[in-house]
């Protein structure tokens, strides 16, 4: 079948401006509690959208691991390329797509460190093969093997037996505070539902219905 020719109608609901909650965080829960019983697969998965200094992007699939008033939390190596492009340039996008509910969010803010000690409570809840892979891959650097890493995992598991595995000094969180958040409901015959909510500099949130 021609790429063309591939699409799909959206028939699952609509949104109105009367359901919205007032503030991004809150109905962003809301409709990711609704994607979880609608059984969507991993819904917590998102789009990171970075960019270099020199205004190169790149993007990649992370998973949200914290959501509070500060904004959305995921976790990585600071020395992979999306904490390299975030020490250069702290703006990031973020995208959820539930395919179930035909909905997505899209978000935009300003990326920071969460604190070493948050960074080390959620390593230490993490599987022992996840944090043995912390120390094991250079996330995105050249190799030469798969046998390469599994000799160092040899070595890693040898280093840190049992369950004692340390957080890695080049690993931790990122939360991004939100200057924007758009929530996109499928609508039929392309007439989708958008609103964007815009942080104001004196609190709160403007909230404006956007053409599909």
């Amino acid at each position: 079948m021609p790429l063309s020719d591939l699409r799909r109608d959206y028939r699952w609901g609509a949104l109105r401006r009367r359901d919205l909650l007032p503030d991004p965080i809150r109905q962003f829960q809301k409709w990711f509690d609704e994607a979880v019983l609608a059984n969507a697969v991993e819904p917590n998965a998102m789009t990171l959208a970075t960019a270099s200094a020199a205004g190169q992007p790149s993007s990649r699939t992370v998973l949200l691991k914290g959501l509070d008033e500060r904004g959305f939390v995921f976790f990585t190596n600071y020395e992979a390329r999306k904490g390299r492009e975030l020490a250069e340039n702290p703006r990031a996008a973020l995208t959820f797509y539930w395919r179930e509910v035909e909905r997505q969010v899209c978000v935009c803010g300003m990326a920071t460190r969460v604190g070493r000690e948050e960074s080390e409570a959620y390593f230490n809840s993490r599987p022992s093969g996840s944090r043995w892979a912390a120390w094991v891959s250079k996330q995105g650097e050249v190799i030469p093997n798969r046998e390469f890493l599994e000799e160092n995992l040899l070595e890693v598991k040898t280093k840190f037996p049992g369950d004692k595995i340390p957080l890695p000094p080049y690993w931790g969180g990122y939360f991004i505070v939100p200057a924007t958040v758009e929530f996109w409901q499928g609508g039929a015959s392309r007439l989708h539902d958008r609103f964007r909510y815009t942080r104001q500099s004196e609190g709160g949130w403007l909230i404006e219905r956007l053409a599909p």
